[in-house]
């Protein structure tokens, strides 16, 4: 009897280990060929543009057991040539993702170490999966269910340049010094619902002496759906200091979109980002800034406008549309975008036209396989003279970028 009680506990145990355990391991790679003319700013008079194939190689590695869950994800990011094929070294490898999460109890988990933060629709916190490099954070998030549909995060992050002993000026190389943030989200029916408070600081000198400054970013992000019918909204507020200068801007967008049939849908969008006149002189910050959003999610793919750019400019109005079309393993999509300055623009003392330009996305993609993508796009600007003001270069240009792209995506060890 004994014996019979000892074979079923050690059975039980190892049935027990073997669902307790989950490990995953995966790759991706992702080359992508880009002909940049006119990229981000408009080309300059008789200026050629450039070609180029960059690649993404990431190896992601995944393990739960019992109460633990580990993520990380190694990557490789370089241009091809940018490495002599005798090379020895390779300074683009790093750990995109090496993070730990304690799942306490079934509602409470504390997550912590670098990770991606995505929230809604990216605009704020995202991972900006399109560039090769992407957006990581080494940061801890403290995860409550507050029911069923509802949940409540909180997140941390203290920033420094080294293990030194003495405090030295932070060099802001992520972007903050410090955050804490409380992002909140509830399903209520066809509803979606989310709130956002971020208290955002950025270290600086002031007078010889270290200071950090706070600013604040307030707001919610709406979705509803109905049949063929969605629909989303999001308002976003900012204010606090930085760098001793007072923080007054907002951010509100609204889009709609309707399943014309099973292969055909249509969109209209807009977004509204405050900016400040060229011709004010005072200090105070009335641009918003979309933070650590996914920026080339938005305002048009050609990236003029938040991506590494135009922050604390004259701000954009974003009159956006799509027609889009999906069926079986084929997807197309058309978007234009009027794009106008939200405040005024001057060249020497006279004021420009608020019309910047028409932008028109178009892209492609093809599932070659369950882990094999095929994408590409064709994007161009139609730029105006304000945009010449804001930006240099020559509107009567072509501005145009091309791009084509496969990604592989194979799954190569699961284990339960």
């Amino acid at each position: 009897m004994r014996k019979y009680f000892y074979f079923t506990l050690l059975v039980t145990l190892m049935v027990t280990t073997n669902y307790a355990q989950q490990f995953d391991l995966s790759a991706e790679l992702r080359p992508r060929f880009e002909n940049k003319h006119g990229y981000g700013s408009l080309l300059t008079t008789d200026a050629d543009g450039a070609n180029f194939i960059s690649q993404r190689s990431r190896l992601n590695f995944n393990f739960s057991q019992d109460k633990i869950k580990i993520g990380m994800s190694l990557q490789n990011v370089r241009v091809w040539g940018d490495i002599s094929t005798l090379g020895a070294d390779d300074n683009a490898t790093m750990l995109h993702e090496a993070w730990a999460e304690a799942l306490l109890s079934d509602n409470f988990s504390l997550k912590f170490g670098r990770q991606e933060i995505v929230y809604d629709d990216s605009r704020i916190f995202g991972n900006v999966g399109w560039a090769q490099q992407a957006r990581s954070h080494d940061a801890m998030i403290a995860k409550f269910k507050t029911s069923e549909k509802s949940n409540l995060d909180l997140g941390f992050a203290l920033n420094a340049d080294s293990q030194s002993g003495v405090d030295n000026l932070y060099s802001n190389i992520a972007g903050y010094k410090t955050f804490q943030y409380a992002y909140y989200h509830t399903a209520i029916n066809k509803l979606g619902l989310s709130l956002l408070a971020l208290n955002n600081g950025v270290e600086y000198l002031n007078s010889g002496d270290q200071k950090v400054d706070y600013s604040q970013t307030l707001g919610t992000h709406i979705t509803y759906k109905e049949g063929k019918f969605g629909s989303d909204f999001s308002v976003y507020l900012q204010t606090g200091k930085i760098s001793d200068n007072d923080v007054s801007s907002s951010n509100f967008s609204g889009n709609l979109s309707y399943k014309l049939s099973n292969e055909f849908s249509i969109g209209l969008g807009a977004e509204y980002l405050s900016g400040k006149d060229m011709d004010d002189t005072s200090s105070d910050i009335k641009s918003f800034n979309p933070l650590y959003g996914t920026n080339h999610k938005f305002n048009g793919w050609m990236d003029y406008f938040y991506v590494g750019n135009h922050g604390g400019s004259v701000g954009l109005v974003d009159v956006n549309g799509f027609v889009a079309y999906n069926k079986d393993k084929f997807s197309a999509k058309i978007m234009p975008h009027f794009f106008s300055s939200a405040a005024d623009v001057y060249s020497g003392s006279t004021k420009m036209d608020s019309k910047l330009g028409t932008e028109i996305d178009f892209t492609i993609g093809y599932k070659v396989a369950n882990n094999i993508a095929f994408s590409a796009g064709y994007s161009k600007m139609y730029g105006t003279d304000s945009m010449e003001v804001l930006k240099g270069g020559d509107k009567d240009e072509n501005s145009s970028w091309s791009w084509i792209m496969f990604t592989f995506n194979p799954k190569l060890f699961s284990s339960k």
